[in-house]
């Protein structure tokens, strides 16, 4: 096709014949024919023997690709000229690519294209529209997004409406802030109760269990005779916690060769180191004790008046069917005001039982399982080795083992705490 004016002769002259675009690396084939060098390269893909220009089919021996440098020169001159002639007719929005008037619009790539556009191989199989037809539809689609958009916000703004009359209706009853304060006295009385109630309720359930199939006249003695016992146990949770206790030392031939080799020694309790509350007289009367320094204040702990620095030894604790107890070994620094760490990180290595509960005091506790319940406890201490070992003595079952530690020549006491369940005198 001729063309109409220089401009677009030498826009003809500046397009590649393969992608419709202006040159981009011009090269020079030996028919005289130029391409960019990406496109010919492309074009060229998959031959290994022969290879042909694809303007005139040519054969092409060498592969060697020239650069045109004039025809790259003449390429930039043809796109500003192409500019310079677009300002110059008036045409405010020309392609960036092609320096050609955008009156095409691509629906695919949802963007103005030009003429030469819609010949690349970039939209050739795009749908496009002329460009004049896509504001009126554009404008269509605004317009029912909108009535849409509207409606919205009217159904928004009534329930806005409708929640703000709502809220200040509750905010005006006086029964909202009678329901705060009444849940909050019952958070406040269940996070104090939860431990001991949760103990309790443990043991209701399964008395009941076991009490639903009597006549009714036995469930109600059984009722009468389970609230008598929880007044009991209530009551001695107010009472003083402790008797006097004596742990005596002795060998037992149950007892590894170690263990065997432990000294004997005599085991009695501290006064100045017993919580307030705690007995420690022969006779079991209370004693009036000061608030020293090394008493413990917040746990009804004592230790015992030995201590250990080297050895082996071991002594027993009768604790009966009590229900909340501890016993082991700590440290003679371990800390006795306020809150303290049982566990070996804070100077103690214990075994404890709460209700049915049987734990060694690790950090964090570790429960165990017995296969029956001991009565007596044996707590064995190797100072040199740092080993703390606890036995049911009624069976010379093992019970649990501390892991090795490291005593640094510290002194060791006996350790014992109380929680509303006396030990028994062990002779």
């Amino acid at each position: 096709m001729a063309a109409e004016n220089p401009v677009e002769s030498l826009q003809d002259e500046a397009t590649c014949p393969i992608c419709l675009e202006y040159f981009t690396e011009p090269v020079t084939l030996g028919c005289g024919h130029n391409f960019c060098r990406a496109c010919i390269t492309q074009c060229w893909e998959g031959s290994d023997i022969a290879v042909y220009c694809p303007q005139c089919r040519e054969t092409v021996q060498q592969r060697n690709l020239r650069l045109n440098r004039q025809l790259a020169n003449m390429v930039e001159i043809a796109k500003r000229l192409s500019l310079q002639a677009k300002k110059g007719s008036g045409v405010e929005k020309v392609c960036e690519k092609h320096q050609e008037p955008l009156k095409l619009f691509c629906e695919e790539d949802q963007t103005p294209i030009c003429l030469v556009c819609d010949r690349s191989r970039a939209h050739r199989a795009h749908a496009v529209v002329p460009i004049e037809d896509v504001p009126q539809e554009y404008k269509e689609k605004i317009q029912a997004h909108l009535k849409t958009l509207r409606e919205e916000r009217e159904k928004l703004l009534g329930l806005k409406v409708n929640g703000e009359e709502r809220s200040q209706e509750y905010l005006t009853q006086t029964e909202r802030q009678k329901i705060l304060l009444e849940f909050q006295q019952l958070r406040q009385f269940l996070e104090e109760q939860e431990r001991l109630l949760l103990a309790q309720l443990e043991k209701l359930d399964k008395e009941i269990v076991k009490t639903q199939n009597d006549n009714v006249t036995k469930l109600s003695e059984e009722i009468s005779r389970l609230s008598e016992l929880i007044s009991e146990m209530e009551g001695k949770c107010q009472k003083p916690a402790s008797e006097f206790l004596q742990v005596r030392l002795n060998r037992d031939p149950g007892l590894s060769q170690p263990e065997q080799n432990a000294g004997q020694s005599n085991v009695t309790l501290d006064p100045n180191m017993a919580h307030p509350q705690c007995i420690l007289s022969k006779n079991q009367k209370s004693l009036d004790l000061p608030d020293n320094p090394e008493r413990f204040d917040t746990y009804r702990c004592v230790l015992g008046c030995e201590g250990f620095t080297t050895g082996r030894h071991y002594w027993e604790v009768e604790v009966g069917d009590g229900e909340f107890w501890a016993v082991g070994v700590a440290r003679e620094s371990v800390s006795r005001k306020g809150g303290i760490s049982r566990n070996p990180e804070g100077g103690i290595w214990a075994l404890e039982r709460w209700v049915d509960q049987y734990q060694a005091l690790t950090s964090p506790e570790t429960p165990l399982t017995l296969s029956q319940i001991p009565s007596r406890i044996r707590v064995y201490l190797d100072c040199e080795q740092g080993q703390v070992k606890f036995f049911d003595a009624g069976n010379e079952a093992p019970i649990f083992n501390f892991p090795p530690s490291s005593f640094t020549g510290e002194r060791m006491r006996p350790w014992f705490q109380v929680v509303g369940s006396p030990f028994r005198v062990c002779s």
